[in-house]
């Protein structure tokens, strides 16, 4: 669960990847805005969808505004849990700033489950591992 800050302003766009352990991007696990005209405000995920596009239309939904909240869920393999894997939540609203590491959640075993808090849109993260 993505938990935005109070900000004014259009919705923004929200990217979790999955982060290798060289903090390399490896996987794009869910997108919170479905017009990809906004996607090249996500810069440095953007960089990396060019260069190894997938389909995004299974792992999409509506962008979040400032106060609301945004629910995903994912899967992930449990061989990623303690090798110093991150999922990474990447930030953009129009015509303000952009957050590249807006929040990130290191993939270990204690971290699965709690409240990770954010830098920028996002007041916090709550990941609840089943």
């Amino acid at each position: 669960m993505v938990q935005m800050a109070n900000y004014t302003g259009e919705g923004a766009y929200v990217v979790l990847s999955l982060i290798d352990s060289k903090g390399a991007y490896e996987k794009t696990l869910y997108v919170m805005g479905p017009d990809k005209q906004w996607y090249n405000t996500l810069k440095e995920w953007n960089k990396f969808q060019a260069k190894k596009p997938i389909e995004l239309s299974g792992i999409t939904g509506a962008s979040v505004t400032g106060g609301d909240r945004g629910i995903c869920v994912i899967e992930i393999d449990n061989a990623k849990i303690d090798k110093g894997y991150k999922l990474r939540f990447e930030t953009a609203v129009e015509d303000k700033e952009y957050y590249q590491k807006d929040a990130e959640v290191p993939l270990t075993s204690e971290r699965l489950s709690g409240k990770t808090e954010g830098k920028g849109y996002i007041r916090y993260v709550r990941i609840s591992a089943n």
